[in-house]
């Protein structure tokens, strides 16, 4: 990622790439070096600078089924918005909300780290945050800003809610509301509004 900072005519930039095995060196990234190729050939003057990635935390999700969650839900959501077929919106506000109920039923299945073998208690509905565990995972960081547009546009252009009933999802987007690395990251609702007026269609 290059930083250029705000001077006219000397403008600092910053180039961080991935660090080798020994937190230091250039690493093992053609994305990087591509980077780092095309500013040298174009005689821009720059820094560089190795990030250790090891002392960042992993975000790749332990069960591989979170990744899938919500996958086609976007997808849904646009055929959705899209419509301009009055007669059809039914057919599209239903695929909407079977892909929503089955992120609402991965959301309320416990995981197998929630499930205690050695207890005779019984776990039926998950208690996380999100949808690997209670830490945010890359799966959250794919599926938050999407779910977050569906719930801002849909409301606007087609009066649609995501049902209450849907406790575990209300539950994630909560929790993820909470979080400053997604709430703090979250365009505006005007800002989406915006963006889809000329992409939802009226109904005819």
């Amino acid at each position: 990622m290059a930083k250029q900072g705000s001077g006219r005519k000397n403008p600092e930039i910053e180039l961080f790439i991935k660090a080798g095995f020994d937190g230091e060196n250039i690493g093992n990234c053609p994305f990087c070096q591509r980077l780092f190729m095309v500013l040298w050939l174009k005689g821009v003057v720059f820094n560089v600078t190795t990030v250790d990635m090891k002392k960042y935390p992993h975000l790749t999700p332990r069960q591989p089924e979170s990744y899938a969650a919500g996958s086609d839900l976007f997808a849904k959501f646009s055929a959705y918005i899209k419509n301009a077929r009055k007669d059809a919106n039914e057919k599209f506000e239903k695929a909407l909300l079977k892909e929503l109920k089955r992120l609402d039923n991965y959301l309320k299945e416990p995981l197998s780290d929630e499930i205690d073998a050695n207890s005779s208690e019984t776990i039926l509905v998950s208690k996380r945050k999100y949808l690997d565990g209670n830490e945010l995972t890359l799966a959250d960081c794919n599926l938050l800003p999407k779910l977050h547009i569906i719930k801002v546009a849909a409301k606007k252009f087609r009066n649609f809610e995501i049902p209450v009933e849907m406790c575990a999802l209300w539950r994630y987007l909560n929790n993820a509301y909470k979080r400053n690395e997604f709430s703090h990251t979250c365009p505006t609702n005007e800002e989406i509004e915006r963006a889809y007026a000329d992409i939802a269609k009226n109904l005819e």
